[in-house]
């Protein structure tokens, strides 16, 4: 019986102290899984690329519950576009809406995540993105920089070239000040005999009202409309060989994202994918009503003939490989891009005219690949 009674008292010790490491443990997660971040974007409130942001951080807000919030604030409003990835990689900011084609001054390699002129469209992004390696390869990109990067929206061809002067060719490209953004979108514009002025979406209107550039590119119709480009505009030179899509990030300070438990993680990535989604049906839609706006207005559209874009490919090409070879990662990028788009091509043809995209003649894939190594 007294041996019992040991039994009883002892059993009901270990219950009392399990139960007390389960009360410790609760509240160690509970306290893990409080945050209220601050986040912000490149792009004002008068840009409606800013709606990729604020659509994201309403899902996360839903999701996370109380527990789980992001503070949003409009671009500019904590700190300048261009200053973004520094906020954030230096933990000022935890997160912030990116593009790549903002910071090719840190690394090029962000450009070609960004977007590539003559590059991947929309559907070559996503399928590249979650099935074909690049999500692993654009983490890669930015772990250097203490970031973690989750694409999280993307849109499909931009516009063209807006401006007062027609361009019914490459010739008449010549001596143009065209506010275009993306540091191998300047070397291709500076061979068709263009200007390169580097812009933030902010001070498009007023450069081109005051004549302080002859054209722009900016973004797709919606967004363009929106801005008001309509109103100091006669010409839209298309397509847009410099952007066939675009692709935006939030980036997360690394040290903020390795304190979020797998199951924070695993939301966020769930609604950055569910966000990149709506975003781009939110964005082809509206570009319907934006196109039929510009014509409405007036707008003339010029296009530029298939012996033009096979000068500007070879240009593409030529600037791809001469990244490849002083940048390892870039290579390492561009190769994967290009192979993807070779190993599709097959398939693309076959479905042809329902696929999405064109097949083209990439750069020299062997010359690539040595570059990686």
């Amino acid at each position: 019986m007294r041996d019992m009674k040991k039994i009883i008292r002892l059993g009901m010790l270990i219950m009392v102290l399990a139960g007390s490491l389960i009360f410790l443990q609760v509240a160690q997660v509970s306290a893990a899984e409080k945050f209220t971040l601050k986040m912000s974007s490149v792009w004002s409130s008068g840009i409606q690329l800013i709606e990729v942001d604020r659509h994201f951080v309403k899902l996360v807000n839903s999701m996370g519950g109380p527990d789980f919030q992001i503070k949003f604030f409009d671009g500019g409003t904590m700190v300048p576009a261009f200053e973004l990835f520094d906020a954030v990689a230096r933990g000022t900011l935890d997160m912030g809406g990116d593009w790549g084609g903002y910071w090719p001054g840190k690394d090029e390699a962000f450009n070609i995540i960004g977007t590539q002129p003559l590059g991947l469209t929309i559907n070559d992004y996503m399928l590249w993105i979650y099935q074909g390696g690049g999500f692993d390869l654009i983490q890669e990109a930015y772990a250097k920089y203490g970031l973690v990067a989750l694409p999280f929206g993307g849109h499909g061809s931009e516009s063209g070239i807006r401006g007062n002067k027609p361009i019914n060719s490459i010739k008449d490209i010549k001596g143009m000040k065209i506010r275009i953004g993306g540091k191998l979108q300047g070397k291709i514009l500076k061979d068709l005999g263009g200007v390169q002025v580097n812009l933030a979406g902010s001070e498009v209107y007023q450069a081109l009202e005051k004549g302080v550039i002859d054209a722009c590119e900016y973004n797709i119709p919606t967004v363009d409309y929106n801005m008001g480009l309509h109103e100091i505009t006669k010409y839209w030179a298309s397509p847009a060989w410099h952007a066939p899509s675009a692709i935006f990030s939030v980036l997360i300070n690394k040290k903020v994202w390795d304190k979020f438990t797998p199951q924070q993680k695993e939301m966020l990535k769930t609604a950055a994918m569910a966000n990149f989604l709506w975003s781009y049906t939110f964005f082809e839609y509206n570009n319907i009503a934006a196109t039929k706006k510009f014509l409405d207005k007036g707008i003339k559209i010029t296009k530029l003939s298939k012996a033009d874009m096979d000068t500007i490919q070879k240009s593409v090409n030529k600037h791809t490989l001469d990244s490849c070879k002083t940048n390892p990662l870039f290579a390492k990028i561009a190769y994967s891009q290009y192979k993807f788009l070779q190993d599709f091509a097959q398939w693309r043809s076959i479905a042809e005219p329902f696929s999405h995209g064109r097949n083209l003649t990439p750069p020299d894939m062997k010359a690539m690949k040595e570059a990686i190594k």
